[in-house]
């Protein structure tokens, strides 16, 4: 059922959804990689398209920017449009010196120090754990098309201005984080909470150890290790 932010009819979402934070990324994807994509939903300027990928329906719809955005669109996409996988496909900053710009990371656990689960259901987890299952077919997605994976826990952080001086070294050197975004731990919450299945793929967009950062522009159209990767795990 159409909901405050999203207009699309139930029969309009495929029953797998890539999402970017960037709404350009998704009518990127929606572009270049779908056959037939159709805007579906542009709700607040988050588009969501609806195509086929080599002929499996799949949409592409934008997240937004940090948990409570992406909390709320993948919430609803589970619940009131029955969808089964959402495999996010986004940017991060590394933590670790062999972690390079343009590098793609398989999230395998995300940790955050944020509230988002112990008030959505009082879950008191502060790791949340993508499906094994979505997670094997993105890792034989990326084996095919040959296809380097790092596979790591995320830091998930409500901040992206941080003051702090530990902000790095205690999420990487206390909870093994390998680099940060903003957004799957709630996306992983509200999968568990839910009975779906969620995955997070993330291309390195900037390093916390160098000056090396992607332009806007880059971060919009150059990620598509990633985006190809996703599409094979549909």
């Amino acid at each position: 059922m159409p909901t405050p932010h999203n207009t699309a009819q139930p029969d309009q979402i495929a029953r797998t959804v890539l999402m970017p934070g960037d709404p350009l990324r998704s009518e990127f994807i929606a572009k270049n990689f779908l056959e037939n994509a159709q805007l579906v939903n542009d709700v607040r300027g988050v588009h969501g398209y609806t195509g086929t990928y080599q002929g499996t329906p799949v949409t592409v719809m934008a997240s937004g920017m940090g948990m409570p955005s992406i909390g709320i669109y993948s919430y609803e996409l589970f619940k009131f449009y029955d969808v089964e996988n959402i495999i996010r496909v986004g940017s991060a900053g590394s933590y670790l010196p062999d972690l390079k710009l343009f590098d793609v990371v398989l999230a395998t656990a995300s940790w955050s120090d944020s509230s988002f689960a112990q008030t959505q259901s009082g879950d008191m987890d502060d790791v949340q754990f993508p499906s094994p299952t979505l997670n094997a077919r993105v890792e034989a997605s990326a084996e095919k098309l040959g296809i380097p994976l790092y596979r790591g826990t995320l830091h998930s952080s409500d901040i992206f201005y941080a003051d702090t001086p530990d902000y790095v070294t205690n999420a990487r050197d206390i909870h093994d984080c390998c680099c940060v975004e903003m957004e799957s731990f709630a996306l992983f919450h509200n999968a568990k909470v839910l009975g779906k299945n969620a995955s997070c793929l993330l291309t390195i967009s900037n390093s916390f150890l160098s000056d090396e950062e992607a332009t806007p522009e880059q971060r919009e159209k150059n990620f598509t290790d990633m985006m190809r990767i996703a599409l094979g795990a549909i």
